[in-house]
């Protein structure tokens, strides 16, 4: 059976495949597309076995947030080279991913990566996500994102708060502006409280048998030790952080917080926020 350029094409915008090897397959299966497009999933997985073993580590982190901000999503895929996470169609598929996540919080990833992966020639891994929704229970919210370097760095993070804003735009400009602050400055928690104890106990051991702390009475001790403390709260915690927009470094994000919930006469929370830079380990709060 004679293969058509309609025909190459139908196969194409199925498997993501290139042109001649969408035309080796069809003309292998007489023409068939469902045998054509499976010869190339076969293929693909073949292909995807070989691969397995190579290093993943260049790709995209990408977001999606619903129109409204009920909903959002974060999500990194790995490839092989920075000039396939460069590529349409990595792109296109790195896009299809995490929307899937924003609208059902889950993945279903498998053959779509498969085939991809056959498609284009590397191995691609979906490293992570994270999908945030508003609770309904929990009042007033707004998830929002921000992706820096060109996919490099993003963030997720959920605002909340109690009442009604004089200024509608307020909280998601607030909103952006502490994404921006989590991708700066690398945040691990929202507030002192969410830091694990059992952290906090180690550091102030080691702060504790320091030289200069050693030998003096445990009450002074004591408040040498958490007046140090302090220093590790302003750098983990991002309430605890100087706002970076302020030049003189000398409002925390915390007093912003309160600030703006005061002028819009509401009382505003950060709920929850998630920070993923390419090829790190999994961060967030």
């Amino acid at each position: 059976m004679a293969v058509t350029a309609e025909m190459v094409k139908a196969l194409r915008e199925r498997t993501g495949a290139g042109v001649m090897a969408c035309k080796a397959a069809l003309s292998a299966c007489d023409g068939d597309l469902e045998r054509a497009a499976e010869a190339l999933r076969k293929q693909g997985l073949a292909a995807a076995k070989k691969r397995e073993g190579r290093r993943a580590a260049e790709g995209l982190v990408v977001a999606h947030v619903t129109p409204v901000g009920d909903r959002g999503a974060l999500l990194e895929l790995n490839c092989e080279t920075d000039f396939v996470a460069r590529t349409e169609p990595f792109g296109r598929l790195a896009a299809a991913l995490v929307e899937e996540a924003c609208r059902t919080g889950q993945v279903e990833a498998g053959r779509r990566i498969e085939e991809a992966s056959g498609a284009i020639g590397e191995r691609l891994v979906l490293r992570r996500f994270a999908a945030f929704a508003v609770a309904p229970g929990e009042g007033p919210g707004l998830v929002t994102a921000y992706i820096h370097g060109g996919g490099r760095v993003g963030v997720l993070l959920e605002l909340g708060w109690s009442g009604t804003p004089k200024e509608p735009g307020g909280t998601a400009a607030l909103a952006k502006d502490l994404a921006l602050q989590v991708a700066a400055m690398d945040p691990q928690w929202v507030r002192r409280e969410d830091v694990p104890p059992a952290l906090l106990d180690g550091e102030r051991a080691i702060l504790r048998a320091q030289p200069d702390v050693q030998g003096k009475p445990p009450a002074v001790q004591d408040k040498i030790v958490e007046g140090r403390l302090g220093k590790f709260f302003a750098e983990a915690c991002l309430l605890d952080q100087a706002f970076i927009k302020d030049e003189q470094r000398k409002t925390t994000v915390g007093e912003l917080v309160r600030g703006t919930g005061a002028g819009l006469g509401v009382g505003v929370t950060v709920r929850r926020f998630c920070r993923y830079r390419l090829g790190d380990a999994a961060q967030g709060a």
